[in-house]
């Protein structure tokens, strides 16, 4: 029997009305905090190139500032952006285009790294790769529990989950993943709809969320979403995509997928979704910082792994 619509929004609201009071609260920087980590990876995060943690950020550290004191670094654009780090450039390589990225909490930044102020929890991770097929990947899964536990700007994100009712089971295991984490995450029906700057996270089948705005992009393939996968067959299947954007494996019954992109300037939207609800349960399950870690997204096979886009 469907749940009253009226009491999920009641509860939803309640939910989003703690979590605005979140995010409400500065995560500055200073002593005594956790300070930041940077990552540095290529190839969408196959091989990774360095890492470092750093206490005590000074009020005005920057994402460059901190990867010069870790990285031997060359800048371009009046210092701006990246060119090269530890002798790995940008430009092309095997005929294909290649360059430094940097994500922040799980979002592309779209402004230079001298532009990024980094806050206290900040995570920030580098990545080298090929973005001749996919320009723009808007948003990342592999820096979780980020963007849900430090947001952006300093500042968090509301959350809210948008749960299939048939889902109910990886619903639940979504949300004790998120409390795990320290956050608070609202619930309510499909579709309800939120602001612009609330995380949403939607679980279940994929013939069940396709038709959400931001989502839709996944099926449009990765130039449009970020996400190097895409449903075919209603929602059936599940194919995995390369670095150029092809597919190159198919999975079917109880495959599953979790992935992040973005419509337009709103706040990430994550889905954990499948073709089947074993597929959506795996990837439920899936949802914790190890697994996670340095995928861009990331495709289930039954219990195996398998990190987005593929790389050989």
């Amino acid at each position: 029997m469907p749940r009253p619509r009226l009491r999920l929004a009641a509860l939803a609201a309640l939910a989003l009305t703690l979590v605005a009071g979140l995010a409400g609260c500065g995560l500055g920087a200073g002593k005594g905090g956790t300070g930041a980590r940077m990552l540095v990876t290529r190839d969408f995060g196959a091989r990774q190139v360095g890492a470092r943690i750093a206490q005590d950020l000074p009020s005005s550290e920057t994402a460059m500032r901190l990867l010069q004191r870790s990285f031997d670094v060359k800048t371009r654009y009046g210092g701006g952006f990246v060119q090269s780090i530890d002798g790995l450039s940008g430009g092309r390589e095997g005929g294909r285009p290649v360059d430094w990225f940097i994500y922040v909490n799980g979002v592309e930044s779209e402004v230079g790294a001298a532009d990024v102020q980094l806050h206290d929890g900040d995570r920030i991770w580098w990545d080298r790769h090929d973005w001749g097929a996919t320009p723009h990947i808007p948003a990342v899964v592999g820096q979780f529990p980020e963007p849900f536990a430090h947001g952006a700007g300093g500042k968090r994100y509301p959350v809210v989950l948008e749960c299939a009712d048939d889902a109910d089971a990886a619903c639940a295991t979504v949300s004790d993943r998120l409390g795990a984490a320290g956050v608070i995450a609202g619930r309510q029906a499909l579709g309800t709809g939120v602001g612009e700057r609330t995380v949403r996270v939607l679980v279940g089948r994929w013939s069940e969320l396709r038709a959400d705005q931001a989502l839709e992009q996944i099926d449009r393939g990765s130039a449009a979403s970020g996400v190097y996968a895409r449903f075919a067959g209603g929602g059936s299947s599940l194919q995995l995509l390369d670095a150029a954007g092809k597919p190159v494996r198919t999975l079917r019954a109880g495959a599953g997928l979790v992935a992040a992109t973005r419509f337009e300037q709103q706040a990430p939207t994550w889905t954990i979704t499948g073709t089947d609800l074993t597929g959506v349960a795996a990837a439920a399950r899936a949802l914790d910082e190890r697994t996670l870690a340095r995928r861009f997204a990331l495709a289930l096979d039954g219990s195996h792994a398998i990190g987005l886009p593929t790389v050989p």
